[in-house]
């Protein structure tokens, strides 16, 4: 793997007009594409297996032209004070409006409040149902502004009109002025790292090319393979954290070359070959992750999965390609490791001794003391790929703040691994207490319309109102269909928590009737989720008694089965994409306890990521701070979509973190001593690259959207437990604790595994010419391009 990249990065960097204007084309080509591509609006929504989805089925071959699953609208008009909606003015107001709405080019009907029973018992508000024939999802942008400017002309009048339903639901805007916010703090950490803007600039541009050719083919492919525009965010958020992170390990990696006097080819060579061999494997991860999403039997977060996967996959093809490429134009304006801008006059005698013991204190992760730079000048830094040496005056030097760390942890290992495990095993504490569901109207903010209907609808009928189940009775087998609809009808109306049992409704053939039940509890409460199962065991007895099925369904019953398969996918989901990547990094790290600490240590910040996701969203903890304006149950794929997110990323340190210690210890030094040398070269890269992930999703909590907030919030928490809790305390400590242990194969598992080489000991065979004067070289490469 290390000679194979070592080669493409070297072709890269001779060969960047060629890389460059490839990858420049792709993003040309995605682009016109995209602009050209049909609208998509957004995705469609099933949930296959499920009894709800079953009954929306049924529905429709019994009832055709219903629309069972169509979007539907609820006009809510408010009389003013003193005045009452059955008054002459404003009934004759409200009938204009349902007129109105009725000639809509999606519209199948439109209830008259007034001849359907829509009045409040103290007629103070009314409200008028729209039904569609397409769903909430796939509805015209005209038909959604026709409904909003529908009730304009009753605002006038002096009513209140607010509408709620799925009807108004559209695809999520991230938080844009985040998103700003957060690539201003990664460019800021990158600057710091980096040296230079020129360097911190290639990781940028680099991930935003990627990121456009990702999203610009999801775009493309929206209309053709029903993708919303929820999948494209995704993809957004994860490939630039990603895109950054990757080109910013081989960016660094490159410095660390430099630093040792190879040629600016060279140190391409084995920048990639190295960090880019953890670049690979580190993406693999996430693919994993992200295509495993599979599994679940969602269609909406298959796709999901795999758009974000495949942005993945392209940043890290523009991370081994472009990148070296783009080092190549950089020239010397990315400068060595540690190496500060010097004059044209002091790149010979002196001046280069001591810009080689800098260079060479830097790679080691030290500080040079005062006059560290007038002693000898010259080796390379110890666990390179080139293989060791002593940095010459380090008695001179003071450690610098990753090896101080190190060196403590590898001191006191069970302090720091019960006080990281206790840490974030608190913040898990309130995980026990997760409920799992999706948002209605009454989890959006009341400065919404939405919101706003759903209280007026609350107060005048009761908080169930707002969310009915629809039950349908099968009774094709039935000797007496509408015996067996009155039986269902009468055992709900018995049940706990039971509002309203509305008469069954039967198709055209008789043999199949619907009835509506309107629930005492609103819709996201535990009561009613209750009251839905109770409903399910009355199904059992009244299909035993006779032969008539009975199907609970409405979108209180979707999003309620919706929740119950996610969570019983988790477990399947956890075991394929944990198995797999287990495997994965036996390979890298050939050994079994590095692999099974990394999955444990990943539990552990998923874990705690839940428990703060709870305490913010669910009960409000600190969410004035990130304008969380109602509490309530955690969106139903929060959970098993961050599992598979922060997964990735999770393996994605661990292979940066961890192989810089295996490369320490394959090339002769101790457990302990790898430990620290592993920090010195790593740890302020990792720690850069959480920053910026940090930055990157925690600009989406700006956004308006709940999911897309909560998602970001989640991911950005999670990034710093694992980052800075798990990688960098509690996995130096089992490391420290397990000495030589931690590395150790079975032989006959060794012998079988192929050799992937992160280390890059196989490039101590290529060709290279040993140090040479890298200023020379500059000038060379400059008057060749």
């Amino acid at each position: 793997m290390a000679t194979f990249l070592y080669r493409l990065g070297r072709f890269a960097f001779r060969r960047r007009h060629f890389v460059a204007l490839f990858w420049v084309a792709l993003l040309t080509l995605a682009g016109v594409a995209a602009a050209s591509a049909p609208a998509a609006g957004s995705t469609s929504f099933s949930i296959p297996g499920t009894e709800a989805q079953k009954a929306f089925d049924l529905l429709d071959q019994r009832f055709p032209g219903s629309s069972s699953d169509g979007a539907t609208a609820r006009v809510v008009f408010k009389a003013p004070a003193g005045e009452k909606m059955t008054d002459a003015g404003n009934k004759a107001t409200v009938e204009k409006t349902v007129k109105e709405l009725a000639d809509g080019s999606e519209v199948t009907s439109v209830a008259d409040p007034f001849t359907s029973n829509a009045v409040s018992k103290d007629g103070t508000v009314a409200y008028a149902s729209v039904r569609y024939e397409v769903s909430g999802m796939e509805l015209k942008d005209a038909s959604r502004e026709a409904l909003e400017a529908a009730g304009h002309d009753a605002q006038k009048a002096g009513l209140t009109v607010e509408i709620g339903g799925d009807a108004l639901q559209s695809g999520a805007e991230p938080g844009a002025a985040g998103e700003v916010v957060g690539l201003a703090i990664a460019a800021v950490v990158l600057v710091i790292t980096l040296g230079s803007l020129v360097a911190a600039g290639l990781p940028l541009l680099t991930a935003i090319i990627g990121v456009g050719i990702g999203v610009s083919t999801i775009t493309t492919l929206a209309k053709t393979l029903d993708l919303g525009d929820t999948t494209s965010t995704l993809a957004l958020m994860i490939g630039l954290a990603v895109g950054i992170d990757y080109a910013l390990f081989i960016v660094s990696r490159y410095r660390g070359e430099l630093a040792e006097g190879r040629s600016r080819e060279e140190a391409v060579g084995r920048a990639t070959g190295t960090a880019g061999s953890a670049v690979v494997f580190a993406g693999l991860t996430v693919v994993i992750a992200l295509a495993g999403l599979s599994v679940v039997g969602v269609p909406m977060l298959t796709k999901m999965g795999l758009a974000a996967a495949g942005t993945v996959l392209v940043a890290v093809l523009i991370a081994l390609t472009m990148i070296p490429a783009m080092l190549g134009y950089a020239g010397r304006r990315v400068r060595a490791a540690g190496e500060k801008k010097r004059g044209k006059g002091a790149r010979a005698g002196a001046g280069a001794g001591a810009a080689s013991v800098a260079a060479a204190a830097s790679l080691a992760g030290v500080t040079p003391a005062a006059g560290a730079a007038s002693g000898a000048g010259g080796a390379s830094g110890e666990g390179s790929a080139s293989g060791g040496g002593a940095t010459s005056g380090a008695g001179l030097a003071r450690p610098g703040l990753a090896t101080r760390w190190a060196s403590f942890v590898t001191r006191r290992p069970a302090a720091v691994l019960l006080l990281g495990v206790v840490g974030l095993g608190t913040i898990a504490v309130p995980a026990t207490q997760l409920e799992l569901g999706l948002p209605d109207d009454g989890s959006q903010p009341t400065s919404t319309t939405q919101r706003r209907a759903y209280d007026l609808l609350s107060d005048g009928f009761g908080p169930g109102f707002n969310g009915p189940l629809m039950i349908v009775v099968d009774a094709k087998n039935s000797d007496d269909p509408k015996a067996a609809a009155a039986k269902v009808g009468d055992d709900i109306k018995g049940l706990k928590d039971v509002a309203t049992v509305t008469p069954a409704m039967f198709n055209k053939a008789g043999d199949t009737a619907t009835i509506t039940v309107i629930p005492s509890s609103k819709p996201s409460s535990v009561q009613t989720e209750d009251l839905v199962h109770a409903i399910r065991d009355k199904g059992v007895e009244v299909k035993a008694d006779t032969d008539a099925k009975v199907l609970v369904t409405g979108t209180t019953a979707m999003n309620i089965d919706f929740s119950q398969k996610l969570n019983d996918a988790l477990i399947p989901y956890l075991g394929l994409v944990v198995g797999l990547a287990f495997l994965l990094l036996i390979a890298v790290f050939r050994s079994i306890l590095v692999p099974l600490k990394a999955a444990l240590g990943f539990l552990l910040s998923v874990l705690a990521a839940l428990g703060a996701v709870v305490a913010v969203f669910q009960w409000g903890w600190l969410g004035g701070l990130l304008g969380v304006e109602q509490t309530g149950p955690i969106m139903s794929m929060m959970p098993i979509f961050m599992v598979g997110v922060v997964f990735g990323l999770a393996m994605d340190y661990e292979v940066f973190l961890v192989t810089r210690m295996r490369e320490a210890y394959v090339h002769g030094e101790t457990p302990g001593q790898a430990i620290v040398t592993g920090f010195r070269h790593s740890a302020r890269v990792v720690a850069a690259a959480a920053v910026i992930m940090m930055a990157v999703f925690g600009g989406f909590i700006t956004s308006s959207e709940s999911m897309i907030k909560m998602i970001g919030f989640g991911l950005a928490i999670a990034v710093f437990f694992d980052a800075f809790v798990v990688r960098m305390a509690i996995v130096p400590a089992v490391l420290a604790l397990l000495g030589r242990r931690a590395w150790w194969l079975p032989k006959w598992l060794d012998r079988a595994l192929p050799n992937v080489d992160v280390e890059g000991e196989g490039l101590k065979d290529m060709a290279d010419g040993g140090p040479r004067d890298t200023d020379a070289d500059e000038d060379r490469e400059l008057v060749r391009a």
